[in-house]
């Protein structure tokens, strides 16, 4: 994939014992080499611009180790879009296959195990332990830059707060930052503290030297638990937008907020979230469970000044939290359930999903999606048109529409004479197809099973240009042209493997 500030490396962290033939390792951490797993993975992206294909195949290699129940934990991004998944124990040249079990893309995790039970004999189990304090020494355990031997690298950790998991590009989790060098292939291997793992290296910045981060306990303990009941759920969204008005003093009188109470103003709900019938805009939060919310919307928890945010991290899905807010000067107390609340345009990267999509006589029709955009190279969020732009950074405030399922676009046209005069509606968003509303890309297959006797009037978001078909050419040409481009198949609606 395309990053930009972000580059990868990972380290990971696990849970108390792991089977008979195993020991765990704790306070006074002997033997690291027991623990930590070198990874290799075969990966093939997705093309989300021509649905049906996929790009060339990849060789990575990164970190793991080894947790309770014979699991190996290790970063999403190891395994993502994986082909195929092997282990290798240092100074043991056999290779295992290995199966995913579980993979959070929101929280760059993973879940590995290996079906040979040989592969576990005389391996360790490490320790979670809590969020280490900022200036004390950690130790980095992985397999940098694709070597085959364990490397131990030791810094001090210099920040915790909350930042985007670079993975996602979108979700924001709790990081630890630190001095130790944390290099490609170093993903997915524990950072250790006092003999017990604080913490997974996962990423670093390009601009900087010996800065890297740390997915902390507190994130991989969501992780596990999430995973208990067989599925992976993710991590929730408060499914609200809020600003620090409160520090505007007239803002609060015109509020009717109580002078000694600190809080957020709402601007607007989510549409379709958990929170859209309890909370309208105006509202003012001032406390999240046992929480109290300061006017820029931070609070204090893990002995940290941290976003309101992480209080609903901190909950799975299903769970809920009480909240304390004004409204029009009236103290109100009112449960909200824990969800995912994402938008309709969802800015998260899509891993191990093919991309959906409908070619009808040529005409490739597919969701917007960061991925889609991100087709455009490195400085894509520069080269789109602007209309997918403004989409991207608005398409919450301009979606009115409570059935719409996706923004669908038309990605690309496989030239044919039925076609030939459509390439100037590339990346345009489709309103309407025969003045059939499109929510979501079944809708205009549906709209294009239906019989006309002449066109389909194809309409687009922003602009007054209509695209016309020409039915009978296009009923003619539509199996031609699957055949000449290859294509195997007109639709896939589906986005599962």
């Amino acid at each position: 994939m395309r990053y930009q500030k972000w580059v990868f490396a990972a380290v990971l962290a696990a849970s108390a014992v792991c089977g008979s033939t195993s020991v765990s390792y704790g306070t006074g951490l002997q033997a690291p080499d027991k623990s930590v797993v070198l990874i290799r993975s075969v990966q093939q992206d997705f093309d989300f611009v021509t649905g049906w294909k996929r790009s060339h195949m990849t060789r990575l290699s990164g970190s793991g180790l080894i947790i309770a129940g014979r699991k190996i934990l290790t970063n999403a991004h190891n395994v993502s879009n994986c082909r195929y998944v092997e282990l290798t124990k240092e100074n043991i040249a056999k290779p295992y296959p290995a199966r995913i079990l579980y993979i959070g893309h929101d929280c760059d995790l993973a879940l590995l195990t290996v079906d040979d039970a040989g592969f576990f004999e005389g391996t360790a189990a490490l320790e979670l332990a809590g969020i280490p304090k900022v200036n004390s020494t950690v130790s980095t355990y992985g397999f940098p830059v694709g070597g085959d031997r364990i490397s131990v690298t030791e810094g001090v950790v210099s920040r915790i707060e909350a930042d985007i998991y670079s993975h996602s590009a979108s979700s924001r989790h709790l990081v630890i930052q630190t001095d130790a060098a944390i290099n490609p292939g170093n993903s997915g291997g524990p950072v250790i503290q006092d003999g017990r793992v604080v913490g997974v290296a996962f990423q670093g910045i390009r601009e900087a030297e010996n800065i890297g981060y740390l997915i902390p306990t507190t994130v991989i303990r969501h992780f596990l638990k999430d995973i208990e009941d067989g599925k992976y759920d993710g991590f929730g969204a408060m499914g609200m937008i809020f600003y620090p008005g409160l520090l505007n003093a007239s803002y609060r009188d015109y509020l009717q907020v109580p002078p000694d109470e600190d809080g957020v103003v709402i601007l607007s709900t989510l549409m379709h979230s958990s929170i859209e019938s309890i909370l309208q805009a105006g509202d003012v939060i001032t406390r999240i469970d046992e929480h109290n919310i300061d006017n820029d919307g931070m609070i204090q928890m893990h002995g940290l000044r941290l976003p309101v945010s992480q209080v609903v991290d901190s909950k799975q899905i299903g769970e809920t939290v009480e909240l304390t807010f004004y409204r029009r000067g009236e103290r109100m107390t009112t449960t909200a359930t824990i969800a995912l609340n994402k938008p309709i345009f969802d800015r998260e990267r899509l891993y191990d999903r093919p991309p959906p999509y409908v070619c009808f006589a040529g005409l490739v029709f597919t969701p917007v999606s960061r991925n889609y955009l991100e087709s455009w190279g490195q400085k894509w969020y520069q080269e789109i048109p602007f209309t997918l732009r403004y989409l991207y950074s608005h398409s919450v405030q301009l979606n009115t529409d409570r059935q719409r399922q996706d923004y669908v676009v038309l990605s690309i046209i496989m030239s044919d004479e039925v076609n030939a005069y459509a390439q100037d509606f590339r990346n345009y968003v489709v309103e309407s197809i025969n003045d059939n509303k499109i929510h979501g890309l079944d809708d205009v297959l549906k709209a294009f099973k239906q019989t006309t006797e002449r066109f389909y009037i194809i309409k687009f978001m922003g602009t007054n240009r209509i695209l016309p078909i020409d039915a009978e050419a296009a009923r003619r040409r539509h199996q031609v042209i699957l055949e000449k481009y290859h294509i195997p198949s007109e639709a896939r609606l589906e986005t599962t493997l």
